[in-house]
């Protein structure tokens, strides 16, 4: 099978996660080797570097991968960072014999076919088209998931049922929805919400 061509370099956590994208991903794909990345300068020197075009960043939706996102968001002009987010999944790694702290799969854990779905819109392959619509806030805040009463309880369920990390802040789960859903995708998840 054909690997996903990805152009702009991918940023993980570890050399595991590295390791599972590069099965079926062909990109530079950069380690920040954990938390040690937020005192090599020469790390953040080629990050950097490397993210003129644009830069992905793949971290465990637990609160080590939220602390390195945000130090990456800290350096980096938020402009050029595409954050994607695995959904958050109870289990360990085969590898460890015991479970992370939070209980949760990393990077390194999820199916295949997880990743590949948050990495395809980045695809040179990816041949199908978008609507050019864009999600705003300002559809946020009609569809009751900014600025109202139970807008986080809205939101949760929208990260559920988009397969997101429930915690995302409205802003994250902003971003997110416009690089993996079409606008009418979107609208067909508010109304199953709605509908529920």
């Amino acid at each position: 099978m054909d690997k996903l061509k990805i152009s702009l370099p991918i940023i993980v956590e570890g050399r595991y996660d590295k390791a599972t994208l590069s099965g079926f991903v062909s990109a530079n794909i950069i380690t920040t080797e954990g938390f040690s990345v937020f005192n090599n300068k020469e790390k953040q020197a080629l990050i950097r570097r490397i993210s003129g075009n644009g830069i992905i960043v793949l971290c465990d939706s637990d609160g080590g991968g939220r602390q390195i996102r945000s130090f990456l968001s800290g350096i980096l002009p938020r402009d050029k960072i595409h954050h994607l987010y695995i959904p958050k999944v109870d289990g360990k790694e085969s590898r460890k014999s015991h479970a992370s702290k939070e209980g949760l799969l990393g990077v390194e854990g999820m199916k295949r076919e997880v990743l590949e779905r948050l990495l395809k819109p980045f695809s040179s392959g990816n041949s199908t088209e978008k609507s050019s619509k864009m999600i705003t806030k300002l559809d946020f805040f009609e569809d009751g998931l900014s600025g109202g009463k139970g807008a986080s309880q809205k939101r949760a369920e929208l990260c559920r049922l988009a397969e997101l990390p429930c915690d995302m802040t409205a802003n994250a789960l902003l971003e997110a929805m416009n690089l993996l859903y079409s606008y009418e995708e979107y609208k067909d998840l508010v109304l199953k919400i709605e509908g529920e």
